[in-house]
């Protein structure tokens, strides 16, 4: 999800980072300049493919619990295209039931969303920007769908990196979690500071002549530091393969090793 920058986010016709993700979580709804720029960020970042793919996992393996759990509501920040295993089809293969609030900053990929969500009156995607917190609370479309009487989850899956320290992030998810109730749980997926990673995209940015913004890749202390008002689930704040993996899990040769990690907490 790139919720403060995404080429071409003015222009259905260029591409967009939300329909590269598609095509590396092997969906079908990007174009070939989609997979053109999909190419270009994967000579410079060969990992990036599977790092998107393993935080994708980890909201299939999430959403799963929650659902078994008794959890019917998600409020999705930051989701990017509603496709290829994402909140809506994971949660209502387990219950037809669950609603899903998807956000997202670019107006292309909100319009396109739409499109593919056309039909389905247990979904609605907003045009908001997460770090403007009432543009989603205060959304008529989110009070209408969802009960906040009822247990919420809100999804924070591989997007935070996206919000600077200057804007709050720990602040943003209370403000969230307060607001859609007590029994609401906060998922969380985070890509760690990783040299390698500031390397290639210097590398892309170099090679294509292609500026990029910053980013806010944390070190697990500090994506702890987020969830400093929040009481974590077990298995805990771990990399993220090594939460709860199941028979659908990809393999990792070195879990313990990942460049990211994930948790499941409620406020305390």
């Amino acid at each position: 999800m790139p919720p403060i920058w995404a080429p071409g986010a003015a222009d259905p016709d260029k591409p967009s980072t939300a329909r590269v993700r598609d095509y590396w979580l092997g969906g079908v709804h990007n174009s070939a300049a989609d997979r053109r720029l999909g190419e270009q960020f994967t000579l410079c970042a060969p990992q990036l493919p599977y790092l998107v793919r393993t935080h994708r996992n980890f909201l299939r393996r999430v959403v799963t619990r929650l659902v078994r759990d008794g959890v019917h509501q998600f409020v999705d920040l930051g989701s990017g295209m509603p496709t290829a295993g994402n909140v809506h089809k994971v949660a209502q293969r387990v219950n037809p039931e669950c609603r899903v609030v998807y956000t997202d900053i670019d107006p292309v990929v909100v319009a396109e969303s739409r499109e593919l969500l056309a039909g389905d009156d247990r979904t609605t995607y907003l045009h908001a920007d997460l770090r403007r917190p009432e543009q989603i609370l205060d959304s008529p479309d989110l009070r209408g769908l969802l009960d906040l009487d009822e247990p919420v989850a809100l999804l924070a899956i591989d997007m935070l990196h996206h919000v600077l320290d200057s804007a709050g992030p720990a602040q943003l998810l209370t403000t969230y979690a307060d607001a859609l109730g007590p029994a609401c749980q906060v998922a969380l997926s985070h890509t760690y500071r990783d040299e390698r990673m500031l390397d290639a995209l210097r590398l892309y940015s170099d090679i294509y002549n292609k500026p990029l913004p910053e980013f806010a890749f944390r070190s697990a202390a500090e994506v702890g530091d987020l969830l400093a008002g929040f009481e974590v689930s077990e298995p805990g704040l771990v990399p993220i393969p090594l939460w709860l993996p199941d028979a659908d899990t990809e393999p990792d040769q070195n879990p313990e090793h990942f460049s990211g990690c994930a948790a499941l907490a409620r406020r305390r």
